[in-house]
């Protein structure tokens, strides 16, 4: 069960997500200070650990819209959110998918701040309403670099062999 902790409409840009006047740094261990660091009330939660990693962001269409900066999933990372959109921007999913973080592509997502979730291979269920949201899939390979925790991971584990 997740908690919605931040919920957007659609068209959210990289640049929403990761200001662009902060490309100066590139770590992932730096870039969560800047997440979504132009809503002061949300990134000042973040940086006090408000949230519960796997806490959901519940976005609209073309979530990571934009520039095709690492960034934005980077940062996102940093704070173990789940994002729950209707659904990405494609570079958007391709680096997130890299980095691990995970990303449900829910067409008809209906959640309000505050509701309670349950994410399964096929569903959103939204128990504070009572309402189930069907998922699209990802492609099995791009599932399996998300759980293993990105690219780099899934990689080190086919070479090592588990």
């Amino acid at each position: 069960m997740a908690t919605v902790v931040y919920r957007t409409g659609d068209d959210v840009s990289t640049d929403t997500i990761y200001p662009g006047r902060f490309m100066a740094t590139v770590l992932p261990a730096e870039t969560p200070q800047f997440c979504f660091a132009d809503d002061k009330a949300f990134n000042g939660a973040l940086q006090k650990r408000a949230f519960a990693p796997g806490s959901v962001i519940v976005a609209g269409q073309n979530f990571g819209c934009g520039s095709s900066r690492e960034q934005a999933a980077s940062t996102l990372k940093g704070h173990g959110l789940v994002v729950v959109a209707r659904g990405f921007a494609r570079i958007f999913l391709q680096n997130s998918c890299n980095l691990g973080v995970p990303t449900v592509i829910c067409p008809s997502i209906e959640a309000d701040l505050g509701d309670e979730l349950d994410i399964t291979a096929t569903a959103v269920r939204n128990l504070t309403k009572g309402r189930d949201f069907p998922i699209l899939p990802l492609p099995p390979a791009r599932q399996a670099i998300i759980d293993a925790g990105g690219l780099i991971a899934y990689t080190r584990r086919r070479l090592v062999g588990k």
